[in-house]
């Protein structure tokens, strides 16, 4: 069963409760007043007897008789009078009224009602001249019994064309409200994995249906990012290491097909690892991006910036023993200062990276600056080499994405992607300043641990 069809039946449900409550209350009511009109009635037509053959000297018993008789009467009326000792002074028509209720209802002195099957009768006391006597009238409400069985006929009908209409109302009513659901399962249909790129309607984003689209579309996002990454990654990595595989073939190719003195083959296999450890490069750089793109699970910790930053240097200074490396340090006289939240191994991978892309594409000394502020550790990491062309800073961050001018510098363009996914992880900034041939300048910015907390 589908949810329209649900929708329609529970609303069908307690429309009918509804109807069937007031239809009950309509009914009560009613009838209560009807009965409450006809016991007026009654209690009417006691006391106009007894004025009539007690207070009235002209009228006897026989007058009163033909009086009544002249006159309009309640339906199958009955009247009886007594005394104080019970003995019947007047009587018109008994049928049901027996001593049996004479003698029940002879002690009150407030009207009593009572009923005998389908009569309703009452007990009036009357005194006059200081005798007492007792009015009893019983009738018969027929127009009351027709009026309530009219009414329930009139509540019957309108309760069934309340269901038809309530029915009727949901089905229209669940079919409308079901629409943008089904729009959705719809357009969720023809979203595949090379239609990623499609997103659902979400509207002003105000109510549940909308704000679900609004999740399904950053469900789809992700999903997009994920599947772009992957191709991504094949697309770059066999498009990178098809070039110096093909190298390496042909180098071997050549070595096989010749005979070679001993000093030839040892450069050409010098030749072969040099092209290995560049694709061993390539494949790590690789791994290390599609890692980050991939898992977010990484353990965060309180850590001293410091400590991944010279690990960093020590690790560019053993790839390049000449170069010159300055690390100004503002340190505070609160160690706190240097905490930050974040992974160890991968901060350091991050100021490896661009350590070494300053000592590759420049030849002078490499400054790098640690800045403590109230809110933020500033490391600047700057060179004196060739520069970003202007118009380029915006895909320099981009996987195998590099300069126009490092065309002959050795490299693959992977390094400023993997840092710039590492510092989103770790929730930090990093600005760019560059002139081509006057150097780079890279200033990140990291919170610190005592003020997100």
């Amino acid at each position: 069963m589908n949810i329209k069809t649900k929708l329609s039946i529970q609303f069908a449900l307690l429309v009918l409760a509804i109807l069937l409550f007031f239809s009950f209350l309509v009914y009560y009511f009613s009838y209560t007043s009807q009965r409450a009109k006809f016991r007026e009635n009654l209690l009417n037509q006691a006391q106009n007897t007894a004025i009539l053959l007690i207070n009235v000297v002209e009228v006897d018993s026989t007058l009163l008789i033909k009086i009544q008789q002249t006159t309009k009467s309640l339906e199958e009326e009955e009247i009886a009078i007594t005394n104080s000792s019970n003995q019947i002074i007047y009587s018109n028509k008994i049928d049901y009224l027996t001593d049996e209720i004479f003698l029940n209802h002879s002690g009150n002195i407030d009207p009593q009602y009572f009923s005998i099957g389908r009569k309703d009768g009452v007990s009036y006391r009357h005194q006059y001249n200081y005798q007492e006597y007792h009015v009893y009238v019983f009738a018969y409400d027929k127009y009351g019994v027709e009026n309530m069985h009219e009414l329930r006929k009139i509540l019957f009908w309108c309760v069934l064309f309340g269901i038809w209409l309530s029915i009727s109302a949901s089905y229209f009513f669940s079919k409308s409200a079901m629409k943008p659901i089904s729009g959705i399962v719809t357009r969720v249909k023809e979203i595949n994995s090379s239609k990623l790129s499609s997103r659902l309607n979400e509207g002003r984003g105000k109510d549940e249906i909308e704000q679900l689209a609004i999740t399904f579309n950053g469900m789809l996002s992700e999903l997009e990012l994920a599947f772009k990454s992957q191709d991504e990654f094949v697309s770059n990595a066999s498009h990178e290491l098809r070039t110096p595989l093909a190298v390496m073939i042909a180098e071997s190719d050549y070595v096989l097909g010749k005979q070679l003195t001993t000093e030839e083959y040892v450069e050409h296999i010098s030749g072969l690892v040099t092209d290995l450890r560049k694709i061993n490069q390539l494949i790590n750089g690789l791994l290390e991006l599609a890692h980050l793109n991939r898992n977010n699970n990484i353990l965060f910790s309180n850590l001293r910036i410091d400590e991944p930053m010279f690990n960093a240097i020590q690790s560019v200074n053993a790839k390049y023993p000449g170069r010159k490396i300055m690390l100004k340090f503002e340190y505070s006289e609160n160690e706190d200062d240097l905490l930050i939240k974040g992974n160890s191994g991968l901060l350091e991978i991050a100021f490896r990276n661009l350590i070494d892309n300053a000592s590759k594409f420049s030849e002078g000394e490499i400054e790098i600056t640690v800045t403590i502020l109230d809110k933020f550790i500033i490391i600047s990491i700057s060179d004196q080499g060739i520069g970003i062309p202007l118009g380029e800073f915006a895909n320099i961050s981009e996987p195998f994405k590099r300069g126009s001018n490092v065309r002959f510098i050795g490299g693959y363009g992977i390094g400023l992607s993997i840092v710039k996914r590492i510092l989103e992880l770790h929730d930090a900034k990093m600005k760019i300043k560059s002139e081509e041939k006057n150097g780079t300048c890279f200033n990140l910015y990291f919170k610190k641990e005592n003020v997100m907390n």
